[in-house]
C-alpha cells in the first residue's frame, strides 16, 4: 500500500524544476476511484526505475490541481524534466500507466 495523498501543495515552479521523470498522482484519500486505481498505479510505478511518485491531494482551492487542469480523480500526470508528456485519467489497468511512463522513458 502506498502513502496517502499529501495535503501539502508544492508550487508549480518547484515541480517544473525537477529533473528526470516525475509522476503526479492527483486524487483524495476518500475517493473510491482513487482507492481502486491505487494498486494499479503502484504496480506500474514498481517498474518505473527512478521515477518520482508524488501523491497530491486535489480539491477546491488546491492550486496545483488547477494549474494542471485536473477534472477527474485520479489523474496521473507524467512529467519529464518538468514538462508534461502524458496523462491517464481514472486508469483501469497498470498497462495504461506503464504506457504513459514509457512516453517519459521510464518504463
Amino acid at each position: 500500500m502506498s502513502a496517502p495523498y499529501d495535503t501539502t501543495q508544492p508550487e508549480r515552479s518547484a515541480i517544473e524544476a525537477i529533473a528526470g521523470t516525475t509522476v503526479l498522482d492527483f486524487g483524495t484519500n476518500w475517493c473510491g476511484y482513487c482507492r481502486a486505481a491505487e494498486p494499479l498505479i503502484d504496480e506500474a510505478m514498481a517498474g518505473a526505475g527512478g521515477a518520482r511518485h508524488l501523491k497530491v491531494e486535489d480539491g477546491p482551492g488546491r492550486t496545483l490541481g488547477r494549474a494542471f487542469r485536473i477534472k477527474l480523480w485520479p489523474t496521473v500526470v507524467v512529467l519529464k524534466d518538468g514538462q508534461e508528456v502524458a496523462r491517464v485519467v481514472r486508469p483501469v489497468s497498470a498497462d495504461e500507466v506503464r504506457m504513459a511512463l514509457a512516453q517519459a522513458g521510464a518504463a
